[in-house]
């Protein structure tokens, strides 16, 4: 027998072709248990504690870092609408104004075709009367040579002198 009055354990269950197991419990289990609990009782303040407090922290900082950038990216969205809010406007303006400009142009256009069209239309006319003009003196002019170029004509014509 040994100190705790625990010599062998069997298992009562295994089988018959598997050999039992031994287990001595004597002064170096409990040396070693005794060394294990020291240690346990050493390392936990020395080792686990700060170790369980620097993961804890990292965890906050990370926690923090992921909570900021959230917000820098809520702001960013909130600065990226607002900006495309302003362009928009300013496109709006933009094509307000190129609108306007285009429909002045177009009665400035309207305006010159008009002038263009009366004062084509008032040369149009200078040139009819002119030529109206011409024309008149030209059937004058002719109607008092007709009466000399049909004597010449008819003089060759004929061979001999007419009379008037």
């Amino acid at each position: 027998m040994t100190l705790l009055g625990v010599s062998t354990l069997s298992s009562a269950g295994a089988s018959a072709g598997e050999a039992a197991v031994n287990v001595d419990v004597d002064a170096t289990f409990l040396v070693q248990l005794g060394l294990f609990i020291v240690l346990l009782l050493v390392l936990k303040p020395l080792l686990f504690e700060p170790m369980l407090k620097l993961f804890e922290e990292r965890e906050k900082r990370i926690e923090g870092t992921r909570k900021a950038a959230s917000e820098e990216d809520e702001k960013s969205a909130k600065a990226l609408a607002k900006y495309e809010g302003i362009v928009g406007k300013a496109r709006e303006a933009g094509m307000a104004e190129a609108n306007a400009l285009r429909a002045e142009g177009t009665k400035r256009e309207a305006v010159l075709l008009a002038d263009v069209r009366t004062a084509s239309a008032a040369t149009l006319e200078q040139g009819r009367a002119a030529i109206a003009r011409e024309a008149k003196t030209a059937r004058e002019g002719l109607r008092a040579e007709a009466g000399t170029l049909g004597r010449e004509i008819a003089t060759r014509v004929l061979g001999r002198e007419v009379s008037p």
